[in-house]
Order: structure tokens, then sequence, then C-alpha cells
């Protein structure tokens, strides 16, 4: 019998000035919106992850505060079950955003209601339901990540 393991994944809510650091990206054939995203990789931290993920994504290097929650979600179109950590970076400033992955398009700074005007083009349920929680003011410490991947 082999073991149940769901993609693991991290992602980012960062924030600046009322507007939310977004990529564009294909997926499954369409165009969609993501915050920073990806996989964690073998040997590999969350905390890492993310870090890691958001500079291929946008180019940038960034500290996160800490969490907006963890979230576990079954994408049934792909069959496919994740667990999310999202991370907050809250800026003073808005930083030029330039992917240096050649799987997104672009980066966009978009306020809270152009995201949800996209909303039928956000890659997954996650995204908004990150975005909701950020918004509604959920905050963890970073304290709550207990990793020895020695």
């Amino acid at each position: 019998m082999s073991q149940f393991k769901p993609n693991t994944t991290v992602a980012g809510i960062i924030h600046c000035q009322g507007k939310f650091l977004m990529v564009e990206e294909i997926d499954s054939d369409q165009l969609v919106y993501n915050q920073p995203a990806g996989h964690i990789e073998a040997n590999e931290t969350i905390y890492d992850a993310f870090v890691r993920e958001v500079k291929e994504e946008t180019g940038l290097s960034v500290t996160p505060s800490g969490l907006s929650g963890i979230y576990y979600n079954h994408r049934a179109d792909l069959d496919i079950y994740y667990v999310r950590f999202c991370f907050i970076v809250e800026l003073d400033q808005y930083l030029s955003a330039t992917p240096e992955d050649d799987d997104i398009i672009a980066c966009h700074w978009l306020s809270y209601q152009q995201i949800i005007d996209k909303q039928a083009q956000l890659r997954s349920v996650m995204v908004k339901k990150c975005l909701d929680d950020y918004v509604n003011g959920a905050r963890f410490s970073l304290d709550i990540l207990q990793e020895d991947i020695s």
C-alpha cells in the first residue's frame, strides 16, 4: 500500500501600500494570476522554498514577517491535493519585479479589487482564500514552523 503524499507548496502575500504582487502565468493553456508560489524541493526548508520561489518568479529577495495560514485543497480537475504555506511580506515601497523564471509572463502590483475582478483567472481558490485571510487580519508567527531536515 502506498502512502498518500499531497503536493506541498509555498506562496506569498507580498503587500505594499494597498497593492499585492501577483504573477501572471500559463496553467493548463490558460492565462492565470497567482501569488508568487511553487513547490518545496528535496532537502529544502519551507522557509527557504518560499525565499527561492519569490526570487525565481519576481527577481526579489524578501524576508517574510509571518504566515497568513496553512491551507489544504483538492484540485478536482487534476485530482491533486495541495498543502500551501502562505507567507506574508510587508514592503514600505514598491519594488520593481522582473521574473527570472521563463514560466512567469509578468509581475503586477494589483489592488484587492483588481484581483477580485480577475477572480475567474486566479490559478486556484487558494489564491483568494490566502488574500482574504490576510485582508481580514490573519497573522501567524514564523515560530510555528518547526523545521529539521538535517
